[in-house]
């Protein structure tokens, strides 16, 4: 696609939905719209839509006063991909690349670019879209802040700050019944979301995939408060926390879709196992999709705000194949091909590791 030759674009939501996804619908249609005069065509369910040849023109008015409102009003689907979709042969389920059928979907109707908003599954499926001679431009999008490339993603912020409040209300009761509270939060392999919210909520503990715990020192942290008068500990724990030498609690598998993981049950596990060691009252919150909902936070309007300008302009401008990203407080942009099959972990030597740690936080090591 040569410069100035942009008529019309697709936009879609795939993955899990996530405070912030109509702020960039929003910015993507009204810039597309009232800049450069194109027609924008929302497509429904994010790929599984793409793959069923679903979609729509947007208004101006379509996408007008859904700033605030969490969620998609496109819909999404995290269990679609189209490069591996799954299909009933007689009554076994197969396999089958779709993508040639979603190309010429976006052909048939004078579709230049699709931009794709979603997380690192979403991404390595734009990335094989672009090898195929379509012209992609994607939108990071993840609570959990894991896709690579991008310092942050929109609905992180949202997702801590909901955390926060919850574990903020947990201490008033963990304090009351002398408990051992275990707060289960979401971030599959990546532990941004306990960490932030974490030392964010004064918790005691916190546990990441990045730093596998040893469970005796988790206990021997909860007994020494114990001993020193404080007589409950908050635990925040991510998803994917692991013990040393031990491996992630897998909720359930889902064939079908792209990433068939899906962890959870961490936290009730900490809790019979802290129980067990040490006779303390444990009990186990999950947050779980409490995380993804909700009114986006003032800072990830702005950011997706930001993210869908970008870009419909940097495709107005003839680049194609990027992804959007924030780097060092300013908007640019990465090449898909770089995204693709990689996840962001939070590194050893953070700066809130490193303060957790000087303020007496444990990370169970």
């Amino acid at each position: 696609m040569a410069k100035g030759k942009l008529r019309s674009i697709a936009v879609m939501t795939g993955g899990g939905d996530c405070p912030g996804l109509n702020a960039v619908i929003r910015a993507v249609a009204k810039t597309a719209i009232n800049k450069y005069g194109l027609d924008v065509w929302g497509i429904q369910d994010g790929y599984l839509g793409l793959i069923e040849d679903r979609m729509e023109l947007l208004s101006y008015d379509d996408v007008s006063n859904i700033l605030t409102r969490g969620g998609t009003i496109l819909g999404t689907s995290n269990i679609a991909n189209p490069f591996r979709f799954s299909v009933k042969v007689g009554n076994k389920p197969q396999s089958k690349d779709v993508s040639s059928n979603c190309v010429k979907a976006l052909k048939a109707r004078g579709v230049d670019a699709l931009i794709c908003i979603g997380g690192d599954g979403t991404m390595a499926s734009a990335a094989k879209f672009a090898k195929k001679g379509l012209v992609v431009m994607g939108v990071p999008k993840t609570i959990d802040n894991d896709l690579y490339g991008t310092d942050v993603t929109f609905g992180f912020n949202t997702a801590v700050t909901t955390a926060t409040e919850a574990i903020d209300k947990i201490h008033t009761t963990a304090s009351s019944h002398h408990r051992v509270m275990i707060v289960e939060v979401m971030g599959r392999y990546t532990g941004w979301i306990a960490l932030y919210s974490g030392v964010a909520s004064g918790a005691d503990v916190i546990l990441i995939p990045e730093i596998p715990y040893r469970l005796r020192k988790v206990c021997e942290y909860a007994v020494g408060r114990s001993r020193r008068g404080r007589r409950f500990s908050i635990v925040v724990v991510s998803e994917g926390a692991l013990e040393k030498h031990g491996r992630m609690v897998v909720k359930r598998r889902i064939s079908s879709s792209p990433d068939p993981i899906r962890l959870g049950g961490i936290g009730n596990k900490l809790a019979a196992d802290i129980n067990k060691e040490t006779g303390l009252e444990c009990r186990a919150v999950t947050l779980g999709h409490v995380q993804r909902g909700g009114t986006p936070s003032p800072y990830d309007r702005a950011l997706a705000t930001s993210f869908g300008h970008a870009a419909v302009e940097l495709l107005a401008e003839g680049v194609k194949n990027r992804l959007v990203v924030l780097k060092g407080g300013e908007i640019s942009s990465i090449a898909l091909s770089r995204v693709a099959g990689k996840i962001k972990k939070v590194p050893r030597n953070h700066r809130l590791i490193k303060a957790g740690l000087a303020i007496g936080t444990s990370f169970g090591t």
